[in-house]
């Protein structure tokens, strides 16, 4: 249990990669993401008092970065289109994976990120932070049934694009 602000900032630590991912996912530019981390920081410690102990502390996180983008969104109306993380730099692999694997996994990358932002964000949400649905929709403060339709819309694109993919493969 988390109990006070030099717990949190403890905390904090072990969670800024995940952050920095979700923020990428949210703003796909990697300034912004890091703008992103760092208000989300600030923000947990300032409000540390609110943190509701017996809460995890990533999920209560994610919740903050996730309102700061919305604001952020709403205020700037965020310019879309520039400054795009390039899916080979994202990825880091450990030299171990063989080239096959990292080509597989920049081409789902690639469909992920080319997703419509709801979508992507509850594939993101569900799929690499491994939330719950309810967790997913608590986040987003949408219904569950909403992300349960986005997630299988998001599925249905992947599922048609890898079928495209497979299609100019066979050539």
């Amino acid at each position: 249990m988390i109990a006070n602000e030099q717990e949190i900032r403890a905390g904090l630590s072990q969670y800024l990669t995940r952050l920095w991912r979700y923020a990428v996912v949210l703003s796909h530019q990697r300034d912004v993401a890091d703008d992103l981390v760092q208000a989300t920081c600030v923000r947990a410690l300032e409000r540390a008092s609110q943190f509701v102990p017996g809460t995890r502390l990533d999920r209560w996180l994610f919740s903050i970065l996730h309102s700061i983008w919305l604001n952020e969104v709403r205020s700037r109306r965020v310019r879309m289109g520039q400054g795009f993380v390039d899916a080979d730099e994202s990825l880091v692999f450990d030299g171990a994976r063989d080239t096959e694997t990292h080509i597989f996994a920049n081409q789902v990358l690639r469909q992920v990120q080319a997703l419509p932002e709801a979508q992507r964000t509850v594939v993101f949400l569900a799929y690499v932070e491994e939330l719950s649905y309810r967790e997913v929709a608590d986040l987003l403060e949408i219904p569950i049934g909403t992300v349960m339709s986005r997630l299988a819309a998001a599925r249905a694109k992947l599922a048609a694009s890898a079928g495209v993919n497979a299609l100019e493969g066979k050539g």
